[in-house]
């Protein structure tokens, strides 16, 4: 898995992209297939957001979230993508 890690109005950090990796571990664990990830993280005003698009075999997915906490969004957005890909990989498995 490639991941792929910018900032927009924002400096990323060795501690940001440790992080990103560690999170995007977890959904490694549950679908193999994942070949590319562009995560990209701003901040606007006071509010942090983090938004994510995952390649997988046969889809793209796409999750954001915005919180006041940059790890809290990227915490939250790794979950909608974990839910995400656990449906695709539901979907294909009963075909």
């Amino acid at each position: 898995m490639h991941v792929i890690v910018t900032g927009h109005h924002l400096e990323v950090t060795d501690s940001l992209k440790a992080h990103v990796d560690s999170k995007f571990e977890k959904l490694a664990r549950h679908f193999d297939n994942v070949t590319d990830v562009h995560v990209i993280l701003a901040v606007e005003k006071l509010i942090h957001k983090a938004e994510a698009t995952l390649q997988i075999s046969g889809a793209k997915l796409f999750a954001e979230d915005h919180q006041d906490d940059m790890y809290v969004a990227i915490d939250n957005m790794v979950d909608k993508l974990d839910r995400q890909i656990i449906k695709h990989k539901e979907k294909h498995l009963g075909h």
